[in-house]
């Protein structure tokens, strides 16, 4: 089954840390953009952090720049995101995306289920 699944949300104490996982399974992560999104209550959907296939650039929204790191571990087809100092600001429903690219053309956008992470005292 192709998919992303999603795991390691959930309730921190601000100044607290998690670590957001992003399995993929039937495909590869190679010859990919890979990057995680975050949405809040009656907010649009934003970026927090994207690697890019085509110059290996990292992206990472300026609110959360020197708090959090992506990577990937391929031989685990996986993607992490380490969240540390949260703050309540950080909290969201956060998603995986993969837009993967296939040998002789197309592309396919793929989302995560979604984690819940909520920063409270």
């Amino acid at each position: 089954q192709v998919q992303l699944v999603e795991s390691g949300g959930g309730l921190v104490q601000p100044g607290g840390s998690l670590r957001l996982s992003c399995a993929a399974s039937g495909f590869s992560l190679d010859n990919s953009h890979i990057g995680w999104f975050r949405q809040a209550p009656g907010k649009e959907r934003e970026a927090v952090s994207c690697f890019s296939r085509s110059d290996g650039s990292t992206y990472y929204a300026d609110s959360v720049k020197g708090r959090f790191t992506i990577s990937r571990d391929n031989a685990k087809n996986t993607i992490y995101l380490q969240m540390n100092s949260l703050k309540p600001e950080d909290t969201a429903v956060y998603y995986c995306n993969v837009v993967k690219f296939f040998v002789g053309g197309g592309l396919y956008d793929y989302w995560g289920q979604g984690t819940q992470v909520t920063v409270s005292s």
